[in-house]
């Protein structure tokens, strides 16, 4: 019993392996093909004058600038996009900070941080956060800013 399950396992490598190098072939021979068709493009432009080799392979060239121009122009409009997207957010976020200073009288003027030196932080994840926090009275306002900022 051993020895059979031994055979049926080399039979199903050497079929799996028999398989492998036929893929391998057919990819050989494309690749062949591939080059053939190359070579002969390759001997039709070397029998070809000067100037309509020049102008082949500035056509290529051209080709390949507009091709790259064009996936350049679509990454700056997806950039673009996502640069109007966070000026709006920023505008509301400066907006609600504007909204709940001005709803906060009672804080000093000593501890009121000054608005041209008021940070924007980026966006980022939301967290569940638990537990308590221990804070002063005063500091309520400032601390409230600092975590809409």
């Amino acid at each position: 019993p051993v020895l059979r399950l031994l055979e049926a396992q080399l039979q199903d490598q050497r079929r799996e392996h028999e398989e492998e190098m036929e893929a391998l072939r057919n990819q050989v021979d494309l690749m062949q093909e591939e080059l053939e068709k190359q070579q002969q493009a390759f001997l039709q432009t070397l029998q070809l004058s000067p100037e309509v080799q020049v102008e082949l392979g500035l056509q290529q060239e051209i080709t390949r600038l507009t091709n790259e121009n064009l996936d350049l122009k679509e990454l700056l409009e997806k950039l673009e996009k996502n640069e109007k997207k966070l000026k709006k957010q920023l505008k509301i976020y400066m907006k609600k900070v504007q909204d709940f200073e001005a709803s906060q009288t009672t804080v000093p003027v000593e501890r009121r941080p000054h608005e041209r030196n008021m940070q924007v932080a980026v966006q980022r994840k939301e967290k569940d956060f638990q537990g308590m926090l221990e804070y002063y009275k005063e500091d309520e306002p400032l601390l409230i800013r600092n975590l809409i900022t």
